[in-house]
C-alpha cells in the first residue's frame, strides 16, 4: 500500500514539474509587438529553417577569428562577434561566440546582456572582470590571467578592463543565438532620441551642466 503511495506522489510530482517547466520560447529581440494581419507581420524570433536536403557544410562554419580586431577607438576595445549573422547553422542552437581584443588599458565597458549568459576566458593579458547583481547591486570582481575562466550571468551588468601594458585576447560563449547588447553610458547618456536631462539630472544627483556634457558626448558602440 505505502509502495502504491509513493508511486503515485512520485507520478503527480512528475507531471507538476512537466507543467512548470511548460514557458513560452526565449525571445531573440527587444519586443515583437502583435498584429492581427498576416501580411503585414515579421516573424523574427529566430530565422526561418532551410531545406535539410540543401544544407552543406558551410551552413556550420566560419573562419577568421585567429585575426585581431581593431582596437584604435575611444574605450580601446574590439568585439568580432561570431552568431546566426555569420553562421546559418547556429538558427535555434543558442549559442554565440565573440573575440575580444584589447589594447593596453582598453576596456570593454559595462553593458548587459537581456538574453544570454556569458563564459568567458583569457587568451593573452591579464583584465580585470566583473559584474554587479541586481539590488542591492553587490560587485563581484576578479583579475584573470592567460588561461582563466569567469562567468557573467545573464542580465548582469559586467565589464572587462586590460590592466597591462600589452594587447589581451579573450574569447567567450553566450547562450543565446543573438543575445543582444546594452552599454550602459551609451543607452543612458546616448539614446535616440536623447532621455530628458531633468529625470537624469534627479537620477545621479549632480548639475544639469554635467548632464548636458556627457549627453553631448560621442558615445562609442562595441
Amino acid at each position: 500500500m505505502q509502495g502504491a503511495r509513493l508511486l503515485s506522489a512520485i507520478v503527480v510530482l512528475a507531471l507538476a514539474s512537466l507543467l512548470a517547466s511548460a514557458t513560452d520560447p526565449g525571445p531573440l529581440q527587444d519586443f515583437c509587438v502583435a498584429v492581427d494581419d498576416i501580411k503585414t507581420g515579421l516573424f523574427v524570433n529566430g530565422k526561418f529553417c532551410k531545406n535539410p536536403d540543401d544544407v552543406v557544410a558551410e551552413d556550420f562554419f566560419t573562419s577568421g577569428l585567429n585575426m585581431p580586431g581593431d582596437t584604435s577607438n575611444r574605450v580601446g576595445s574590439n568585439v568580432t562577434t561570431v552568431n546566426v549573422d555569420r553562421i546559418a547553422g547556429l538558427n535555434t542552437l543558442g549559442i554565440t561566440l565573440v573575440r575580444i581584443d584589447y589594447a593596453p588599458y582598453g576596456e570593454n565597458p559595462p553593458h548587459t546582456h537581456p538574453r544570454a549568459t556569458e563564459i568567458l576566458v583569457v587568451a593573452e593579458g591579464t583584465l580585470e572582470v566583473g559584474f554587479v547583481t541586481s539590488n542591492p547591486n553587490k560587485l563581484f570582481t576578479k583579475t584573470l590571467k592567460k588561461g582563466d575562466v569567469f562567468v557573467f550571468p545573464i542580465g548582469l551588468i559586467h565589464f572587462q578592463f586590460n590592466r597591462g601594458h600589452e594587447n589581451a585576447v579573450a574569447f567567450a560563449a553566450l547562450s543565446s543565438q543573438n543575445p543582444g547588447v546594452i552599454t550602459i553610458a551609451n543607452a543612458v547618456f546616448g539614446s535616440d532620441p536623447r532621455i530628458n536631462p531633468d529625470v537624469l539630472t534627479k537620477a545621479f544627483q549632480v548639475d544639469k551642466n554635467v548632464i548636458d556634457y556627457l549627453q553631448k558626448q560621442f558615445w562609442e558602440a562595441n
